[in-house]
């Protein structure tokens, strides 16, 4: 099992560094699974225990001018690792005017991911710096368990508002209750509601339009043949959609969430060469 990597870009290693800045801040242990033209970070809460999970997506071609890895086995030729993201983001913020920054699994005590920096001087001999990064190897037997999540058939999918807007409503929010409702309909219409004793505070957003999806694709049927005024919502931890809006360093160029009512708030960002899918569960 090997997997060495190196970017000499800085623009893909600032972009990589913002996307790992944002795991970073959405989980505090991932899966990162390595595979020949891709990487993924996994975050698998079960949902059905409350928990969020996560899927970003990223082509290692739009970031690394080399990438070599040997999987576990030939018909299995993928590594899953175990990580803290935040070590991994901390490694990169070292990086920020790098001339060139290697990433290696090594095994001296402990399985690690190495980051090696490294920087420009003014003599003609160069600095390195490196980072050991502990990891844990997941066994082929467990690698069911971090599957790709599969999209629930929701009642609603609509585009976001401008995330910045929407973060600093529910930011407000937040303050008030630990409890968001997110609904909205096939009218381009959704609405942030929060409803306790003392107050109920709702923010309308109109015009966001629908995607294609949510009226040609049969398969999902539960939104054929809907009112297209009627509401889907879902009760969610506020806390949660907060981290999430927070978190965001990488900015999308698409940003859409589906709704199952009552169930679970899938949301999907979309950047050029990443996207970031994440599934809040509903509370009771």
């Amino acid at each position: 099992m090997r997997f060495r990597a190196k970017i000499v870009d800085l623009a893909c290693l600032n972009h990589f560094s913002r996307v790992v800045n944002t795991i970073a801040r959405l989980a505090r242990t991932c899966t990162l699974r390595l595979t020949v033209s891709k990487l993924y970070f996994i975050l698998s809460d079960k949902v059905a225990n409350g928990g969020v999970s996560m899927w970003c997506e990223l082509c290692q071609g739009n970031f690394f001018d080399e990438f070599q890895m040997e999987g576990v086995a030939a018909e299995h030729n993928e590594i899953y690792l175990e990580l803290v993201p935040e070590n991994l983001s901390r490694a990169l913020k070292t990086a920020q005017n790098a001339k060139a920054v290697k990433i290696k699994l090594t095994n001296k005590h402990c399985p690690c991911l190495r980051v090696a920096v490294e920087l420009p001087s003014l003599s003609s001999s160069s600095r390195t710096v490196t980072h050991d990064i502990p990891v844990g190897v997941i066994p082929r037997r467990l690698w069911n368990d971090f599957r790709e999540p599969s999209v629930p058939d929701f009642d609603v999918s609509i585009y976001l508002p401008v995330l910045k807007t929407m973060k600093s409503v529910v930011e407000r929010m937040k303050n008030l209750s630990n409890v968001i409702v997110i609904e909205a309909n096939l009218n381009g219409e959704m609405n942030l509601k929060i409803e306790t004793d003392l107050v109920s505070v709702t923010t309308h957003f109109k015009d966001l339009g629908n995607p294609p999806w949510a009226s040609e694709d049969g398969c999902q049927s539960s939104a054929q043949g809907r009112d297209l005024e009627s509401m889907a919502e879902a009760r969610i931890d506020i806390k949660k959609l907060q981290q999430l809006l927070a978190g965001q360093q990488v900015n999308p160029t698409k940003a859409l969430c589906n709704i199952v009512s009552k169930r679970i708030v899938h949301f999907i960002l979309l950047h050029e060469d990443v996207s970031l899918q994440y599934f809040i569960p509903a509370l009771a």
